[in-house]
């Protein structure tokens, strides 16, 4: 009889919990490119660092929907196709979608964050 009071306990506190993915909120990290293009062709390290960057968005902030900057895609082409940036300080903001036809409610923007040296830097939540 404990057993199943205290696992009625449990759903009750998680309906309770809100969701944190509904949240908007803006944080700035980190991506650490080089791992992410290590093997990956010349003529392909550009492009696949913009992938690698909206999958990070994904990941870190939980939306299907990711925008990248123009600024930040500049930054990311700024020595050509192959010669891609080890690191990128990037800024993630979800943010509320006002389109009434949109599948989802929230989408990420990624903006880029210029810094002089990476060392010591960690996530840090930005108030916008």
């Amino acid at each position: 009889a404990t057993q199943q009071t205290s696992a009625a306990k449990m759903v009750k506190k998680g309906a309770e919990k809100i969701s944190r993915t509904q949240e908007v909120v803006a944080r700035e990290y980190t991506i650490h490119l080089h791992k992410c293009l290590h093997h990956v062709g010349f003529k392909k390290r550009a492009p696949r660092a913009v992938k690698s960057v909206k999958e990070f968005a994904q990941k870190m902030m939980g939306t299907k929907d990711v925008r990248i900057d123009v600024k930040l895609n500049k930054h990311l082409w700024a020595h050509g196709v192959k010669a891609v940036d080890r690191r990128v300080r990037v800024r993630l903001s979800r943010k509320r979608n006002d389109d009434e036809d949109a599948k989802e409610k929230l989408y990420t923007l990624c903006t880029h964050v210029p810094v002089d040296s990476y060392k010591g830097l960690g996530v840090t939540v930005v108030d916008e």
